[in-house]
């Protein structure tokens, strides 16, 4: 067996938890005979300092030829004033690299974790067991729409839009792995919109309706408006299984669902270009921690990797279909956590690596 990763460790922290990442990699790959085909490359902020450009046209070749990438955070104040010719995609490294592979179904997992519930802002018994998946669609939307602008009335009023559009077939695609997410599950899956309000919503409800109740009717679908749904998550975490949702209401959930786990640190994602009956994915696919650059505490060595660490073990279940393998990672984060190691965000003073050297130590117990 052999997997093809790029790694590409972007701006801020993001290479000190990719670093940690692919050390944990590393570990559960000989536990299994896994070789891993690694190379590495320059994203975004690190690649406009060297190359000027936010993604080489290399690195794109090197993605597609890749089975996985694992991604760091991109971004920063140093990079955010620059504009590039061309629609939305062209401003972000990471943004373009999505668009260029396709992988429009983002999977954001989000558990509670009993050595953290003390750092949720829920009572601990209300929040208990809670273990939510956000399915965020990540290639259309008004993140993606080429209606945008900002136009100058005569009176000088200035008028800004970023039309929120959707084709049933960009919507059909994602509810089918939606679906088959929730189905490898617990088979239940609530879809979030604001039909009562907007058309592209209205069309969401009606696509995924018939998505569901043509090819999954195994699988137990409910409707919730976008603001319920965050309410309701506020209130009952444990009551939600899969989550549906476009691009911006997936963007504002899957943060959301983060209170649950402790910190946005704690949060891994895969951005797949598609996910069979059975089966690992076709094609590359993205993993990445949710959190952001932080600029703010970046070479101070104390970034929580915990994110990064369980992308890897997502990109081993859906890219590798080595779920056993990701179980035991998923596993390692939970005794390492046991025996009391946190990070600075968590409340905590373990380092990176003394947080990445907790976890392989508890997967090597296993």
């Amino acid at each position: 067996m052999s997997l093809k990763v790029l790694a590409l460790g972007g701006d801020g922290i993001g290479p000190e938890v990719v670093d940690g990442a692919l050390r944990v990699l590393e570990v559960a790959a000989g536990s299994i005979g896994l070789k891993v085909d690694l190379s590495e490359d320059l994203l975004h902020g690190a690649a406009w300092e060297k190359y000027g450009t936010f993604i080489r046209p290399e690195t794109l070749q090197k993605a597609h030829a890749s089975d996985a990438l694992l991604v760091g955070a991109v971004g920063g104040p140093r990079w955010d004033h620059i504009v590039i010719d061309g629609g939305p995609e062209e401003q972000d490294g990471l943004m373009k690299l999505r668009h260029e592979l396709d992988v429009f179904a983002c999977v954001r997992h989000s558990r509670a974790w009993e050595a953290l519930l003390g750092r949720t802002p829920f009572l601990p018994d209300r929040v208990r067991g809670a273990d939510i998946i956000v399915m965020r669609e990540l290639c259309g939307g008004a993140m993606f729409t080429k209606n945008r602008g900002v136009d100058i009335a005569p009176g000088g009023d200035r008028r800004a839009y970023d039309l929120n559009e959707y084709s049933s077939s960009e919507i059909e695609r994602f509810a089918r792995v939606g679906f088959e997410v929730a189905r490898r599950r617990n088979g239940r899956i609530i879809s979030v919109d604001k039909s009562n309000v907007f058309m592209a919503c209205k069309l969401w409800r009606e696509v995924v309706e018939e998505i569901g109740r043509s090819e999954f009717p195994d699988v137990e679908l409910v409707h919730y408006f976008t603001d319920n749904a965050i309410y309701q998550m506020c209130c009952h975490p444990t009551a939600f299984d899969v989550i549906l949702a476009e691009n911006l209401f997936g963007d504002l959930l899957s943060d959301q669902s983060a209170a649950i786990a402790g910190s946005l640190g704690m949060l891994p994602s895969a951005c797949l270009p598609n996910l069979p009956k059975q089966g690992p994915v076709s094609g590359p696919a993205i993993y990445e921690p949710v959190h952001c650059s932080a600029p703010d505490i970046e070479g101070q060595g104390i970034a929580n990797p915990v994110g990064a660490i369980l992308s890897v073990a997502i990109m081993l279940q859906y890219s590798e279909g080595e779920g056993k393998c990701a179980k035991r990672i998923e596993a390692a984060v939970e005794g390492a956590l046991n025996a009391g190691y946190v990070t600075k965000d968590l409340g905590g003073s373990h380092t990176t690596m003394e947080m990445t050297d907790g976890v392989i130590k508890q997967f090597r117990a296993l």
